[in-house]
């Protein structure tokens, strides 16, 4: 079975518990399916996939640079028998809800992207 994926790279004030309490409700608000798995991660080095480390060379590279640019969270989204790019919409629109809730301040601007592997790298949603 294939399992599209996507992440975003985004800053907030908010502490990750209060992301994370956050989430059943922009879920609903986003009208995501149930099927959409999310894993909120703080501190992009702890991005890690099962071996414990990040084997993949061109995701490890977008994940760097979002560190250096002092990005603070990545949300990994995972959506079986669905696109990487479709995927990466229905984060977006979580991504979207998020900056609408209470945990970010009228006006804050915001800072982050959704990337996903397209063909022979990742590529960003515009």
């Amino acid at each position: 079975m294939k399992i599209g994926k996507a992440y975003a790279f985004f800053n907030c004030k908010a502490s990750r518990e209060k992301i994370e309490a956050e989430l059943p409700t922009v879920r609903k608000l986003a009208k995501t399916p149930s099927k959409l798995e999310l894993s909120l991660i703080e501190g992009i080095k702890n991005l890690k996939d099962l071996n414990g480390a990040l084997s993949d060379a061109d995701l490890s590279q977008v994940a760097k640079e979002a560190e250096d640019a002092g990005i603070r969270y990545v949300m990994e989204a995972k959506y079986p028998n669905q696109t990487n790019k479709e995927t990466a919409d229905e984060l977006s629109a979580i991504i979207n809800q998020t900056y609408q809730s209470q945990l970010y301040s009228k006006g804050e601007p915001f800072v982050g992207n959704i990337t996903y592997r397209y063909k022979d790298g990742y590529t960003f949603l515009g």
